[in-house]
Parts: C-alpha cells; structure tokens; sequence
C-alpha cells in the first residue's frame, strides 16, 4: 500500500519531527528516574541509562535525517 511515489521518509520529512519529539520523550523519562536511579538500587540506574541512550539514538537519527534532506536541496539548488 503505497502511492508508488519513489520517495523515501527522509524526503517526506516525516523522520526529523517524530525523532525530535522520541528524543524528547526519552530523555524526559531520563530525567524522571535519576533520581531513583541515584537513591535506590544499582538496577535502576540501566533503566536511566538505557532511556539516555535511546535518547541520543533518536537525535542521531534526526540529525541524519536534517544532512540528509539538506543535501537533497543542495542538489537541487545547484541544477
């Protein structure tokens, strides 16, 4: 099911706005569970890390997605 457009998320701009919004959210429920994280047993402290690190992969890939798409339009601009 799809519109047979040939494009892919990247050029939709789909990707940049839900990894900003993943990002966030993960790094709020970081944030959330510090403090657990730093008062109570040392297994909550992977529950926070585990959100940090999900956090960062979310904004590694919006920023692939940000190079990419402006690539896109350097291309473009350049013809």
């Amino acid at each position: 099911m799809s519109d047979e457009s040939g494009g892919s998320a990247f050029d939709e701009g789909y990707v940049i706005p839900i990894a900003g919004l993943v990002a966030f959210a993960f790094a709020l429920i970081a944030g959330l569970t510090a403090q657990r994280a730093l008062s109570g047993d040392p297994a909550d402290v992977a529950v926070t890390v585990g959100f940090g690190a999900i956090a960062v992969l979310a904004l590694r890939i919006r920023l692939k997605a940000v190079a990419a798409r402006s690539g896109g339009d350097e291309g473009a601009s350049g013809e």
